[in-house]
């Protein structure tokens, strides 16, 4: 059997309030990624502003777009001119009142190959997610690509094995997360290093599981909140990219913007499931439960 190696970047960034100078900032990254052969780029959640669920307001609607629309053209046509696949995240604005969190696959030739609606939003102090977004509807669908079938799911849903699973049953070749968590700075720090190992054994557990490759890619820095109800949101960063049996093949800190720059072999996957047969012995007959909210 033939090897697929796929050469990717991911781009760990801080944002400011001032949308074109995030979009300045992730297209020079961008760029500086594609220079050293990446044929996949991912940016991090909502990347084009501040984090702004860290408190409720109805006039951050205004900075919701459509799609096709600003971001989708602004970043196609720096996929097109680099000749890249293009992982890219918005607020999508799809009809009045109805809001997502949406992550858009771009083609290297610019296109649309597809997008991701977040399906789990979470709704947690400085995370008011539930106010913004309506659950997505398009289920667990991986997006085919010039490069191979990207299983793109978006930040809460990383600590979901369903999801992972279900990407991995629709055929992906590996999982990704864009992602938006950070530490309540108020917090100790053994109760920051327990949130940020929990965040990590999440998601290599889903490599595990699924003998899938894992691409998780953080923001940085604080924001603060816009209210000036909390001290705001230390993002952890520690963006990374692990294998299929959960090895990391690389990781960024948590103190500053870095770009990582790797290859993946995607024909691990297959050996991995030859030695690891987790799909093979699923005993699907026995897991209606998993259908029920809890069982009494």
């Amino acid at each position: 059997m033939g090897e697929k190696i796929i050469k990717v970047g991911l781009v760990q960034q801080s944002c400011n309030n001032v949308r074109a100078e995030n979009v300045e900032k992730s297209i020079q990254k961008i760029r500086d990624v594609a220079s050293e052969g990446t044929q996949l780029v991912i940016l991090q959640e909502l990347h084009t502003n501040i984090y702004f669920c860290q408190a409720e307001d109805v006039n951050i609607f205004e900075l919701a777009e459509t799609i096709p629309g600003p971001s989708t053209e602004e970043f196609g046509e720096i996929a097109r001119e680099l000749g890249i696949v293009l992982v890219v995240s918005l607020f999508e604005k799809r009809a009045p009142g109805i809001y997502h969190n949406t992550a858009v696959v771009l083609e290297k030739d610019g296109s649309i190959a597809g997008k991701y609606r977040k399906m789990h939003i979470p709704d947690d102090p400085a995370f008011y997610e539930k106010f913004y977004f309506t659950p997505g509807d398009m289920g667990f669908e991986p997006i085919q690509t010039s490069i191979g079938k990207l299983g793109v799911l978006v930040c809460w849903d990383q600590w979901y094995p369903e999801a992972a699973r279900l990407m991995a049953l629709a055929g992906a070749e590996v999982l990704i997360y864009p992602t938006a968590i950070g530490w309540d700075i108020n917090d100790t720090p053994d109760e920051q290093e327990r949130q940020l190992n929990a965040w990590i054994i999440s998601q290599r557990g889903h490599a595990v599981a699924n003998g899938l490759p894992v691409i998780s890619v953080n923001r940085i820095g604080h924001e603060a909140d816009f209210t000036g109800v909390t001290a705001g949101i230390k993002f952890w960063g520690n963006s990374f990219i692990c294998g299929p049996q959960g090895e990391f093949l690389t990781q960024a800190g948590n103190e500053k913007e870095e770009n990582l720059v790797t290859e993946i072999n995607i024909s691990r996957s297959e050996n991995v499931r030859r030695i690891w047969p987790f799909f093979r012995d699923r005993r699907i007959e026995n897991y209606n439960g998993l259908l029920k909210r809890y069982l009494d």
